[in-house]
């Protein structure tokens, strides 16, 4: 069988639906993705096969004609209370882009099933124009029938297909409890890039993701520390109070996990307004907060030296960082929340722009962390999500609820069993 699988061109789009595309090659099915810009990279170095279907793409250049012409959506996208406006107005625009490329893939690779992300609906527009069943794979907090419904109209005006028919399966990545029920199969997150096999192997023996977005390997205690699948994690060596660009300086290493406790501070791959200020905000208080702090890609404009306790690095494996943390305080990525809930990490979520705000409430009601802005971070506040008892048991159930959920390679069989 062959199966084409398509995703916006984001990296953080693309990420989640490798494990499944993984499970379907490791069923013996041909499988291609259709993609462009940053997520071609997921698909090549998981050594996927991967067709660029719109070269020289630009997400923020649509990002910004887009929001010039709607100024007042820009703002209220900007507050994280667009609602879908601004991401139907946004990915409209992208999937009309991409839609031709996608087509032409598919008429060369003539796919038995098509999976497409909520926001890459021209996976679904070709999928429906060549008659083949399309699976819709979720990969975010918000419902992908609403996104899809409002991203669908230019893809499907281009190419003339009057309306999209049901997916013939929705595979659901995001628990129950943390979204409420939604119709589909469910599926476990594993580790991106990362994930073993049912019995237990890695898909890959260094992980496909090793050397993603770095050239040098995180040093010291946290290499050793990750190991095995996860040795050569890319990213700029771990420093105390220096910048995360390789230099040649002295290496001091991060120190190991279990000295004392351990908070990572990320951003979004995505760079825009409205993103920053997170790790200002922390470093500020961090003198006063007895544990290790690591700032992955830090922020443009921090203080120099950075306090004693405070660490930087490059591009790393969320996923394989993820385990030996205390706590993570983040933008309020999808898969960032997703991944901490996974590892049975306690998060801090500050507000942004998009989705960002409506996955920080969604967090806070879970249990599992809390929302708050940057402005209102203080030392107590980060002393009390590494001691807070209850926010702890709670992101423990939600791992070991995520963890219970079906394998892909499981969710890979009944999907080919539709075709």
């Amino acid at each position: 069988m062959r199966v084409l699988f398509v995703s916006a061109p984001l990296l953080g789009h693309m990420l989640p639906l490798v494990p499944l595309a993984e499970a379907f090659r490791r069923a013996g099915h041909d499988v291609l993705i259709a993609t462009a810009a940053d997520a071609l990279t997921a698909g090549r170095t998981a050594k996927l096969p991967v067709v660029d279907v719109a070269p020289g793409f630009s997400f923020a250049r649509i990002a910004r004609r887009t929001m010039l012409r709607h100024p007042f959506v820009a703002r209220a996208e900007l507050a994280g209370t667009g609602g879908t406006r601004g991401v139907g107005l946004l990915f409209g625009t992208v999937n009309e882009q991409l839609v031709d490329g996608v087509a032409a893939t598919a008429d060369r690779f003539r796919p038995d099933l098509v999976v497409h992300e909520p926001l890459a609906v021209a996976g679904a527009v070709v999928a429906a124009r060549r008659g083949v069943p399309a699976v819709r794979h979720e990969n975010n907090l918000f419902d992908g029938a609403v996104l899809t419904a409002v991203t669908a109209g230019p893809a499907l005006r281009r190419h003339r297909v009057d309306g999209l028919p049901d997916p013939a399966a929705v595979v659901q990545i995001a628990p129950a409890e943390l979204v409420g029920e939604r119709p589909g199969l469910p599926m476990r997150r594993l580790p991106v890039g990362l994930s073993p096999n049912r019995t237990g192997s890695p898909a890959h023996p260094r992980g496909p993701f090793a050397d993603l977005r770095g050239s040098a390997a995180l040093s010291g205690g946290l290499s050793a520390e990750l190991g095995g699948p996860f040795a050569g994690v890319g990213g700029a060596a771990v420093r105390p109070g220096g910048s995360a660009g390789p230099g040649g300086e002295p290496v001091t290493p991060l120190p190991p996990a279990g000295a004392r406790p351990r908070i990572a501070v990320t951003r979004s791959t995505v760079d825009g307004p409205g993103s920053g200020g997170i790790m200002r905000a922390i470093v500020a208080v961090a003198a006063g907060v007895d544990a290790d702090i690591l700032l992955v890609r830090p922020e443009r404009g921090l203080p120099d030296p950075l306090p004693g306790n405070v660490y930087t690095t490059g591009w790393v494996q969320l996923d394989a960082l993820m385990p030996t943390l205390d706590a993570v305080v983040h933008h309020g990525g999808a898969g960032t929340v997703l991944g901490a809930l996974a590892a049975g990490v306690p998060q801090l979520v500050v507000p942004g722009p998009g989705d960002r705000r409506h996955n920080a409430g969604v967090v806070e009601r879970s249990g599992a962390g809390w929302a708050m802005s940057a402005s209102a971070i203080t030392a107590d506040q980060l002393r009390r999500l590494l001691s807070d008892y209850g926010l702890r048991v709670t992101a423990g159930r939600f791992k070991a609820s995520i963890a219970a959920r079906p394998h892909p390679d499981e969710v890979a069989a009944q999907l080919a069993a539709i075709v």
